[in-house]
């Protein structure tokens, strides 16, 4: 069986307000297939294919190292910027 891996998820960056009110500084532990409380999920939507390719070990091209990536939240008006940090259980 593959090795799995938690998958933290971070506010970084800002712009305007959330209509979730998410801040920099927001965090979430994702933790197998389980929905983080308070997390937006057009957010979650928008992430959710990066997320599960961290949890198996998997790296893209435009990660920032191999552990790493950042996402856009979805809603164009208020930028929210999501990092995504694979974390060994």
């Amino acid at each position: 069986m593959a090795k799995k891996y938690d998958v933290k998820v971070k506010v970084i960056s800002q712009k305007n307000i959330c209509r979730r009110e998410h801040k920099v500084g927001d965090e979430w532990v994702i933790k197998e297939d389980l929905t983080p409380e308070g997390l937006c999920l057009g957010a979650l939507g928008v992430m959710w294919p990066y997320i599960r390719m961290l949890m198996f070990g998997a790296s893209s091209p435009f990660s920032e190292g191999a552990d790493t990536l950042r996402m856009l939240c979805p809603d164009p008006r208020n930028p929210i910027v999501f990092e995504l940090k694979r974390v060994p259980k």
